[in-house]
C-alpha cells in the first residue's frame, strides 16, 4: 500500500522537528539572570547561613543573661509529697508537707549581679559578631562579583587576542613558505597562540568557580545563568588620614569586644569586693503539714496550715575565697585593659597600612590606564599606516595583541584597587552605608 504525499511529507519532517526540539530544550532550560552588585549583596545577606548562625548565637547569649537575671525576679515553686518518719518529723531540714509553696527573690547579691552584668556584656559582643559576619558576607560577595566581571571582560579580550594570534600565525606561515621569514618565527607565533589559549582555559575555570561561589552566596538556582554588570563601581573615600584612623578605632569590632570585656571585668571586680557585705533575699513559704508524722509527740500544739514570710540575710564572717576572687578579678581587669590598649594600637597601624595599600594600588591603576591608552593610540597609528600601505596585517595584529594584554593588565589593576578600597571601607565601618 503506497503512502499519500502528505504522509510522506510528515514522515520526513517529524525527525527534523524532534531534533530541533531536543536542541532547543537545553537552551531554554537555563534562563539568564542579570544581577547588579547591590542585588547580589542583598541576596547574600538574606540567604547567609553564617549570618543566621550569628543571630542564633546572639539569642543564646541574651537568654544566658536572662537566666542570671532571673535570680533577682520572683521565683515561685510548689509541690506535694508524702513521707513516713520514725522519730523527729523532718525531711531535708523541714517538716513533711502534703502541700508546699516556696517563694524566693534575691534583693542584694553582688556576686550574682556581677555575673548577670558580665553575661549582658558578653551578649553585646555577640551582637558585634552579627555585624562582623554581615560585613564579611558583603565583602566576600562584592569581591566575588567584581572578580567575575573582571574575568569575563578578560575572556572577551583574550578571545579577540586568540583571533589576532591565529591571523599572525597564518601570515607568518605564508611568509616562511615564501622564504621571507625564518621557520623559527612560526614556532614563536605558535607559542604566542598557545599562551593565549592557556590563559583562556584558566580564566574559564575561574569563571566557573566564581559563578558557583556567587550561586552559593546568593541562592541563585543552577538553572539561571548569571550575568554581571561590567561597569566599574567606585569605592573611593575622600576622608583624611586622621579621620579614617578615628573611624577605624570607633567602629572596629575587636576594640568594641575588648571594651565590653573590660567592662565585664570591672563588674566582676566590683561584685567580688562587695561580696564582703551581707547578701539579702526575700523568702516566703506556705505549707500544709500531715497529721500522721507524730507531731504531737514533739510539739504541744499542731497547726496544719503554716505561713512564713521574711527576709533572709547572710553575713560573711570569714571568707577566704572572697579575697582570692578579688585578687583574680584585679589581675583579669589589668589584663583586659592591656589587651584593649594593644588592640587600639594594632587597629591604628592596620588602617594606616590599608591606606598605603590603596594609594599604591591607585598608582598602579593609573600606570595601567596610561599604558592601555598608549597601546590604543599605537593601534590607531598602525591602522592609519596600514590604510596607507605602510604597515602589514601582521604589524596591526601584533599591536592589537599588545593592546589586549594591556587591557587585561588594566582590569587586574582595577580589581586589586577596588578590593583594597572595600577592605578600607570595612575597616572604617563605612561598608554597610555603601550597600544600603
Amino acid at each position: 500500500m503506497n503512502k499519500s504525499p502528505i504522509l510522506k511529507s510528515l514522515a520526513a519532517w517529524i525527525p527534523a522537528a524532534l531534533l530541533l526540539f531536543c536542541c532547543a530544550v537545553p537552551a531554554s532550560a537555563q534562563e539568564e539572570r542579570k544581577l547588579t552588585m547591590r542585588e547580589a549583596v542583598a541576596l547574600a545577606l538574606q540567604n547567609s547561613r553564617d549570618l543566621a548562625l550569628a543571630r542564633v548565637q546572639y539569642t543564646v547569649a541574651m537568654n544566658e543573661a536572662g537566666v542570671d537575671r532571673s535570680a533577682f525576679r520572683p521565683n515561685l515553686y510548689t509541690g506535694s509529697g508524702i513521707a513516713y518518719t520514725n522519730g523527729f518529723p523532718s525531711i531535708a531540714g523541714g517538716p513533711p508537707a502534703v502541700f508546699q509553696l516556696n517563694y524566693n527573690q534575691a534583693m542584694f547579691d553582688p556576686v550574682l549581679k556581677a555575673q548577670q552584668q558580665a553575661a549582658e556584656d558578653h551578649a553585646k559582643s555577640m551582637k558585634l559578631e552579627i555585624d562582623r559576619t554581615r560585613d564579611d558576607v558583603i565583602v566576600r560577595t562584592a569581591v566575588a562579583y567584581l572578580e567575575l566581571a573582571e574575568v569575563r571582560h578578560s575572556l572577551d579580550l583574550l578571545r579577540k587576542e586568540e583571533v589576532s594570534s591565529e591571523k599572525i600565525l597564518g601570515v607568518t606561515r605564508e611568509r616562511v613558505e615564501a622564504n621571507q621569514e625564518l621557520a623559527i618565527e612560526v614556532t614563536r607565533s605558535e607559542l604566542t597562540a598557545a599562551r593565549v589559549q592557556e590563559r583562556i582555559i584558566k580564566l574559564e575555570g575561574r569563571d566557573e568557580t566564581l559563578t558557583q561561589q556567587i550561586r552559593n552566596l546568593t541562592g541563585v538556582a543552577d538553572t539561571e545563568a548569571i550575568e554581571v554588570d561590567t561597569a566599574a563601581p567606585s569605592f573611593a573615600s575622600d576622608l583624611q588620614e586622621a579621620e579614617l584612623s578615628n573611624l577605624a578605632i570607633q567602629s572596629d569590632r575587636g576594640i568594641q569586644e575588648a571594651e565590653n570585656d573590660r567592662l565585664a571585668r570591672q563588674q566582676i571586680l566590683r561584685g567580688a569586693r562587695l561580696s564582703y557585705w551581707p547578701t539579702v533575699g526575700f523568702v516566703g513559704q506556705y505549707s500544709v503539714l500531715s497529721k500522721f508524722n507524730n507531731y504531737s509527740e514533739f510539739y504541744q500544739h499542731f497547726q496544719r496550715n503554716n505561713v512564713a514570710v521574711g527576709v533572709q540575710i547572710t553575713i560573711p564572717l570569714f571568707a577566704a575565697k572572697t579575697r582570692a576572687n578579688v585578687a583574680l578579678a584585679k589581675s583579669e581587669l589589668q589584663l583586659s585593659e592591656l589587651t584593649l590598649g594593644d588592640k587600639r594600637q594594632e587597629v591604628r597601624q592596620d588602617v594606616l597600612q590599608k591606606q598605603r595599600d590603596v594609594r599604591e594600588l591607585q598608582a598602579t591603576y593609573e600606570v595601567a590606564r596610561l599604558d592601555l591608552k598608549l597601546a590604543q593610540e599605537t593601534v590607531q597609528v598602525t591602522q592609519a599606516k596600514f590604510d596607507e600601505g605602510r604597515a602589514t596585517l601582521r604589524d596591526i595584529e601584533q599591536d592589537r595583541l599588545d593592546e589586549n594584554d594591556k587591557w587585561v593588565a588594566f582590569l587586574d589593576a582595577d580589581f586589586a584597587r577596588q578590593r583594597s578600597q572595600l577592605t578600607l571601607l570595612r575597616a572604617t565601618g563605612q561598608l554597610a552605608k555603601v550597600f544600603q
